[in-house]
């Protein structure tokens, strides 16, 4: 049977009666304090108990461990000033916030500090709120945020100015803000729990043109072979993302002992890609041989190190370098994802299977698609791949793997 225990609330007492699964519930001795526990005995909520008309109101403050019994009891004497005001009040902030752009600097500052997101993601985040969203939010109150105001102040000024896809992206730095914040108890209520991006903007996000098509390729493959002594580095950079699919981030960060030219696989580890899921890839005849012939020209230049694209200091190419490096190599013509683009495309004209594909490329799959493919997949991974290269082959690529006298190749 459930129970409620009268405790003094501590960071000691919910620990200590946390083992008792009976024990739902601990009520502070000295203040209108409720502690519940969740099915997760090391979690649970904060709320305010009052009384109004005969009938007890809970008013939830937060969730622990995200907020702390320290923190709580730092803010009562406030919150029950707001109640003696609100008495109806169902969630309560324990932040003190009344502005949209305390939110967005404290979710600034989160941002910054996880350890989960790629610098990328970090860097869009913080454009966003700095560039758009405190320009047109910070000075306006929570309680004033809504479909009208949101509307009038970020979204109808800044779809005159920008892409669709790049408003949409500002908005969804937004919710999320909102939505972490509300999570952690920091704000009573979330403003936009209940918005979406077509609330306000109704016109679909269309694809950007093809910069590059499978037609291209026997074009860009002469003028790598052309340009590969002087441009060495870039030119194989481009080889391997054109051949696989890959992205710039995980091919950037390749090292040779993630290759296996005998047992034929590119092994790209968790913490390279873009999924957090390692991913391996077949090699096949073309791309062994393509390797051989850029390694030999590394050792030539003196370079015996542990990446494919050595950048400064010891590291790999930075996302930096290697964006010139395509500039450079590209004349601004394309970028490196029209070349991940151009790979998937080829693939579904080749009749590659649409899972193969996504596997190549290493999206994220539904959990029946995972099935499917644990039990099919390596074969026609290669069968695919394979299939391919000897595609590129009849467009030029065989010039860049089985050609020689490049051990004098500069970058």
């Amino acid at each position: 049977m459930s129970k409620s225990v009268a405790v003094s609330l501590s960071e000691a007492a919910i620990k200590r009666h946390a083992g008792d699964s009976a024990i739902t519930q601990l009520r502070d001795t000295q203040r209108p304090l409720r502690f519940r526990y969740r099915q997760n005995r090391e979690r649970g909520s904060f709320y305010v108990v009052t009384r109004a008309q005969g009938k007890e109101h809970w008013h939830k403050l937060g969730n622990y461990p995200d907020l702390t019994v320290k923190a709580v009891l730092s803010v009562l004497p406030n919150v029950m000033q707001r109640l003696a005001i609100e008495p109806q009040s169902g969630a309560l902030s324990t932040s003190g916030w009344s502005t949209v752009g305390e939110v967005l600097e404290w979710y600034t500052h989160r941002v910054s500090h996880d350890g989960n997101l790629s610098k990328n993601r970090k860097a869009t985040a913080r454009s966003a709120v700095k560039c758009q969203l405190l320009p047109c939010l910070g000075a306006l109150r929570l309680v004033e945020l809504n479909h009208a105001t949101l509307d009038s102040k970020l979204m109808w000024p800044l779809q005159s100015q920008y892409s669709v896809a790049h408003v949409r992206l500002v908005f969804g730095v937004l919710k999320v803000a909102f939505k972490q914040a509300a999570s952690l108890g920091l704000i009573g209520k979330n403003p936009m729990a209940d918005m979406t991006f077509t609330d306000f903007i109704k016109t679909k996000i269309k694809p950007k043109d093809a910069r590059l098509r499978p037609v291209d390729c026997g074009r860009l493959l002469e003028h790598w072979a052309a340009r590969y002594r002087h441009e060495t580095t870039a030119v194989a950079l481009a080889v391997l993302m054109l051949a696989h699919g890959t992205r710039i981030g995980e091919t950037r960060q390749a090292k040779w002992r993630h290759f296996d030219l005998i047992g034929k696989t590119w092994h790209i580890p968790a913490v390279d890609t873009k999924t957090k899921k390692a991913h391996t890839l077949p090699l096949t005849a073309q791309v062994c041989a393509f390797l051989a012939r850029y390694r030999a020209s590394q050792v030539a230049r003196g370079y015996d190190g542990a990446y494919l694209f050595p950048g400064v200091q010891g590291r790999p190419f930075s996302e930096m370098q290697a964006q010139l490096a395509f500039t450079a190599l590209s004349g601004e013509q394309w970028t490196s994802h029209d070349l991940r683009k151009t790979a998937r495309t080829a693939w579904a004209d080749l009749g590659v299977d649409y899972l193969i594909g996504e596997l190549l490329l290493n999206h994220a799959l539904k959990a029946l698609d995972v099935t499917y493919i644990h039990t099919t997949a390596e074969a026609q991974k290669r069968q695919a791949l394979e299939r391919w290269h000897a595609w590129l082959d009849e467009r030029g690529f065989a010039s860049l793997h089985s050609a020689t006298g490049a051990t004098d190749a500069r970058t």
